[in-house]
């Protein structure tokens, strides 16, 4: 159960009361303790002196002889002083007395003050008397005549009288005091609201502070300490109220650039929960809207793909980077990034996805490919009439075409081939590149031994012809998951570019290895070498290193395009070294 918590003014106030009713009566009881100590002392010593008087007076009476006489004495001087005065013998027995009847006493042998005043020449004491009925101060003196004690001389006064007097003095200090505290009461409120109401109405303002109203100032009065409390609490405020309108507008800058990003953006908590989805994504995968944070992605974007790149990248914990396809109603081509996101205290506390949407490349790539193949198919038609008809022209031996005529046929025959080869190579490389987009070749475990051979024995004419020594060396159990002849199209693309580039009589390495985690397939010649600059760009579609000599040698500029993208069907890669004057090496990494 929650106390109900008081406000400050109420525990001021009440203290404040309290001390100085404390005070004043602390005060009255030692003043009153003090007066009533020094007024039994004076009494005491003022009945010292009158007993001492008294004795003097009596000292010859003392005796039995003179009972009468002594009684009559004492009633006397007992009256006359407003003192009872009592004689009383060393056995104990009381001569005279000056207001009660001597025979119808008590012996008052055992009284403090008499064994005192034996004991120490002269006894006081403070008792209640049974006698009398009321407390009194005795003070009491041995009497002494020729060496000897004849008696004790007691005298006693009531305190009735110094109880009075206390009496009316404790109804004065109770009213003076009474007085002092009906005075201090509006003091004490003045004094604790004026401590108060500076705290109240920094409280009041930090309130406001908290609720984001930054427009109110604090009065910076009072005591030196809330003077420097208000004027703190009014530099934070200030500083508070930049912050927030720095954080507002760079919020509000966040949410336009957010908002005009073409590329969507998602960003995901560790439990694969959405923290901010911006407009684009939104369009990407058709959200309507209604609260999106916080709501898991499988319940938000339906894209079973998209789903397990996130859980991906999730658990890599680094930076990730992949191509998706999204299936639906159309499909969708996607270039998707994920990064972490760090919190305040430099932990992960998920992921940003930053989603390019590749389609409308896709479909332009698509077409392009699709403008190739087709216009190799036109190109192929005639050319292979062309070709028809100059083999026919040229294999008539009883022709009487003139020499130049067979000349110009010739010429004719060599373009016709070059340009038959560029169109099949542009067929090639359409089918591979529409083969690794869409996914579609079919990889299966097999040995790579048999392929080299292929290869080898498809290029058996051209070494011939070169006088290259070509050498294989991989292992019979060698083997990767491929898809045959497109491997061996690559092989044959790199392995006729070594003959061609090598000098003649020269020769050829294959090498096929395992590695850690791929199978390398290294295909190395000792000719002429490439220049660093070229390498970049030494697979780009038609760039030549020595345009003249490769239109000499027959080549169509799409080779080693054709090998990066049957790499890239293998999800692998190419890569080249090349030293001029000592010759290239093209390595195929393969996964295993």
């Amino acid at each position: 159960m929650r106390l109900r918590r008081r406000r400050l003014l109420w525990q001021l106030y009440p203290s404040f009361l309290i001390l100085i009713i404390l005070v004043i009566v602390a005060l009255s009881w030692s003043i009153l303790a003090g007066v009533r100590e020094f007024h039994q002392q004076q009494t005491g010593a003022e009945l010292n002196s009158r007993t001492r008087l008294i004795a003097e007076q009596l000292r010859g009476m003392i005796g039995e002889s003179h009972q009468e006489l002594l009684q009559q004495t004492v009633a006397r001087l007992g009256e006359s002083s407003a003192t009872r005065i009592t004689i009383i013998l060393p056995d104990g027995l009381v001569l005279a007395d000056s207001e009660e009847d001597p025979a119808a006493m008590d012996n008052h042998g055992k009284r403090p003050e008499v064994l005192e005043a034996y004991a120490a020449g002269e006894g006081m004491a403070t008792r209640f008397s049974r006698t009398l009925g009321q407390t009194l101060m005795y003070v009491a003196l041995p009497v002494e005549m020729q060496g000897r004690q004849v008696g004790i001389v007691r005298t006693a006064v009531p305190l009735a009288d110094i109880n009075r007097t206390f009496q009316d003095i404790y109804r004065k200090l109770f009213g003076g005091g009474l007085l002092i505290a009906l005075l201090a009461a509006p003091i004490c409120w003045i004094l604790s609201r004026r401590l108060s109401r500076p705290l109240e109405q920094m409280t009041v303002g930090a309130q406001r502070f908290a609720e984001g109203d930054f427009s109110i100032t604090l009065d910076e009065a009072g005591s030196e300490e809330s003077c420097r409390l208000a004027a703190a609490m009014n530099r934070m405020a200030a500083k508070l109220s930049s912050l927030i309108d720095r954080e507002i507008g760079q919020r509000a800058e966040i949410e336009a650039i957010l908002g005009c990003m073409v590329e969507g953006l998602v960003a995901v908590d560790n439990d694969e929960r959405i923290i901010r989805v911006n407009l684009a994504a939104t369009q990407l995968f058709g959200i309507t809207a209604g609260k999106i944070e916080g709501r898991p992605i499988q319940e938000i974007i339906r894209q079973a793909e998209l789903q397990q790149f996130v859980r991906r990248a999730l658990e890599h914990k680094a930076p990730l980077e992949e191509e998706l396809i999204l299936h639906g109603p159309r499909q969708i081509y996607l270039h998707a990034q994920a990064a972490p996101l760090t919190g305040a205290g430099s932990g992960r506390i998920g992921i940003l996805v930053v989603l390019h949407d590749l389609t409308r490349l896709r479909q332009l790539e698509s077409v392009r490919r699709d403008f190739v193949a087709n216009v190799s198919h036109e190109l192929k038609t005639p050319i292979t009439a062309i070709r028809g008809a100059v083999e026919t022209l040229l294999d008539d031996e009883d022709g009487d075409a003139d020499t130049a005529a067979q000349r110009f046929l010739q010429i004719i025959f060599k373009q016709n081939n070059r340009l038959n080869a560029l169109v099949e190579d542009l067929l090639d490389l359409s089918r591979i590149e529409q083969g690794v987009i869409g996914g579609s070749w079919e990889l299966k475990s097999g040995h790579l031994l048999p392929v080299l051979e292929s290869a080898r024995m498809a290029c058996e004419s051209l070494l011939s012809e070169r006088r290259i020594e070509l050498k294989i060396f991989c292992a019979e159990e060698l083997r990767a998951r491929i898809n045959p002849s497109l491997l061996e199209q690559a092989i044959i693309n790199l392995l006729t570019n070594a003959i061609k580039y090598s000098e003649e009589g020269g020769r050829v390495v294959i090498e096929a290895a395992q590695l850690e985690n791929h199978i390398s397939i290294r295909v190395r010649d000792f000719g002429c070498g490439i220049d660093k600059e070229h390498l970049p760009r030494l697979f780009e579609r038609f760039y030549r290193v020595d345009r003249a000599r490769s239109r000499n040698l027959g080549g169509t500029g799409l080779g080693l395009a054709i090998v990066k993208h049957v790499a890239q069907a293998h999800r692998g890669e190419v890569r080249v070294t090349s030293t001029p004057g000592e010759g290239s090496s093209f390595t195929l990494l393969l996964p295993r």
